[in-house]
């Protein structure tokens, strides 16, 4: 019903599909639109019978998201878009009023290679114009969709058609160049990737290939619509617009190549992290990267209108946390303004204040990571602060998190969820009796007669010890290290 009532209400009064730039009579012929509104990762999409221009490539699985089919015609790969009001499942329980293409937010990916004639028809079904930038493509200059500099604007209810070569591989990204500040803080934004035509010198091929983009929404607790006027406080910080833990894992078979394809439509930079591995950064929107450019990394911070390809040995096994550095964007629907209470006294106040209140609660006296098992009354429809469970109990996130999992076991081209890993023997942090601990010795304090102390008595000057960094034998990637 709510989906149903969206819907109607931002349709209203919109007109049938019909366009001077696509003429009545030619809508007959387009390609039949392709709705997914499923919010979990869907397998990599492969052309029955077309490889593109050049020889066979690897998909990509996007994250939280799907591949939009396309069909040939004489020779051009046609692709439609349907801009549309879209209600996105953020995370199990949040559900949110958004924009985007085809059924979700952000859009499907659109994949081709390197030399292909493309030809995308998009249709307007949104209450006010729209147009497409291709984020980061070579094109004519009337394809490349900044409405009243380019194109006119496309009309709700009329369809435009963008035609152009796919000139040169690598990731991209396409979003509106209308009314940006509302239609891209509704969701509106999709990944686009070129595959090279043949072998190219600094792309290597990999075994697997994942995309997603940053994306970060205003949302009031209780309320399903983003506040589209915030310009810095926002509070639900996304990952193909889901949120931890309704992001999917990436999944690695051990000792396979990983290529990830980050892009970020935030209004902030995001250091994006990932335990376990380094990485290096083989590409962005500009193109692909020399490899005696490349240096290796765990973190690479991706700023706004940035596209980012880092490619890693997956030589580590086990379940490692990849996330956004930023402490507050792992995190969920936080509030802004709350002062910070620890170490204040709340005994005899919290009994007086619930008999005006009695939902209140204390928040923060010890830190926040009580919140992180704690049930605490939502209003309908809010996403929590701390979220999600591993094996061992709260994981205390929300927001950009989500896991890198590496298995040994895991069977070539499957990327279900294998579970939780079960770490062998002996791997694991444990706890200690506190007389089994060493001591913690002060300098000058139970040291041997004569040693530790000055000329005069007093403690001797503290020396550093030495420092040794060794790197792992066998390169960045030795699994013995």
């Amino acid at each position: 019903m709510e989906r149903r009532r969206f819907f109607a209400q931002a349709l209203a009064g919109t007109a049938a599909v019909a366009s001077a730039a696509v003429a009545r009579h030619a809508l007959a012929g387009l390609p039949e639109p392709v709705v997914r509104t499923s919010p979990e990762t869907a397998g990599p999409w492969t052309p029955p019978g077309v490889t593109g221009a050049g020889r066979p490539y690897r998909p990509v699985v996007t994250l939280n998201g799907w591949t939009l089919p396309f069909r040939m015609r004489d020779g051009v790969k046609e692709f439609h878009l349907v801009a549309e009001p879209v209600v996105r499942e953020l995370a199990p329980g949040f559900s949110v009023n958004l924009w985007g293409y085809n059924g979700t937010s952000p859009g499907p990916t659109i994949e081709v290679v390197e030399g292909d004639r493309v030809r995308i028809y998009v249709t307007n079904r949104l209450p006010e114009h729209t147009t497409i930038h291709w984020h980061g493509q070579r094109l004519p200059n009337g394809m490349d969709g900044v409405g009243g500099l380019n194109q006119p604007q496309i009309p709700p209810g009329k369809t435009f058609v963008y035609e152009f070569v796919a000139r040169r591989p690598g990731t991209f990204m396409y979003h509106p160049h209308a009314d940006e500040m509302v239609q891209m803080a509704m969701g509106m934004m999709g990944l686009w990737v070129t595959h090279p035509k043949g072998r190219h010198p600094w792309i290597a091929d990999v075994d697997r290939d994942y995309g997603f983009l940053l994306n970060a929404f205003d949302v009031t607790p209780g309320a399903r619509t983003p506040n589209v006027n915030t310009m810095l406080d926002f509070n639900i910080w996304a990952w193909n617009s889901r949120v931890f833990p309704g992001i999917d894992p990436l999944v690695a078979r051990l000792g396979e190549r990983v290529r990830v394809r980050i892009g970020n439509l935030t209004m902030t930079n995001h250091p994006i992290h990932i335990h376990g591995i380094e990485f290096e950064v083989t590409g962005t929107d500009g193109g692909p990267v020399r490899p005696e450019a490349r240096w290796p990394e765990v973190t690479v911070d991706i700023a706004v209108g940035q596209m980012r390809q880092i490619e890693f040995i997956a030589d580590e096994e086990g379940d490692w946390a990849m996330h956004c550095h930023k402490s507050h964007h792992t995190m969920g629907a936080m509030g802004h303004g709350v002062p910070t209470m620890i170490g204040v006294d709340h005994r005899g106040l919290v009994q007086r204040i619930q008999r005006v209140v009695p939902d209140y609660m204390v928040m923060g006296e010890r830190g926040m990571a009580d919140m992180g098992a704690m049930e605490m009354p939502l209003p309908d429809n809010t996403f929590p602060m701390m979220t999600g469970t591993g094996p061992y109990g709260p994981i205390e996130m929300g927001g950009m998190f989500t896991t890198l999992k590496v298995r040994r076991d895991l069977p070539p081209g499957d990327y279900r969820d294998p579970g939780w890993y079960r770490q062998p023997p002996g791997t694991r942090a444990r706890p200690v009796e506190t007389a089994a601990a060493p001591a913690a010795h002060g300098p000058g304090h139970d040291a041997p007669h004569g040693a530790g102390h000055g000329h005069h008595g007093g403690p001797a000057p503290v020396r550093p010890a030495p420092f040794d960094a060794r790197k792992p034998q066998g390169g960045h990637h030795d699994p013995s290290h």
